[in-house]
């Protein structure tokens, strides 16, 4: 797992390719970036499944409840199948932007 982190965001990456174990990690270590928005980067595991990635429903619900942004990047999934709950992007780049857009609307009010 490799934390790397800029300004307000923390990007999270599966280095070992075991999506069970990645998971564990992020969610015991979840205390540890709950005050910053999170980045969950999949790209390099590409036998990722939605089911997989509905797993980090419950960090993403209370991610939004503590008004910060979780976005997952996963590169290779049916994006119409995902729950509208969570944030999937294609990118990086994308989810730096939608995080972006997400400070904004809160700095605003929404």
């Amino acid at each position: 797992m490799k934390v790397d982190q800029k300004g307000h965001t923390v990007t999270i990456k599966d280095t070992q390719g075991d999506f069970k174990s990645f998971l564990d990690k992020v969610t015991q270590q979840f205390k540890t970036f709950e005050k910053q928005n999170i980045i969950i980067d999949l790209t390099s595991d590409s036998n990722l499944s939605e089911s997989d990635v509905k797993l980090f429903l419950p960090l993403s619900k209370q991610q939004k409840k503590a008004k910060k942004s979780f976005v997952i990047v996963a590169s290779e999934l049916d994006f119409n199948a995902i729950s509208d709950k969570l944030t999937v992007v294609p990118s990086l780049l994308e989810a730096h932007d939608i995080i972006e857009m997400e400070e904004i609307e809160r700095d605003l009010g929404f």
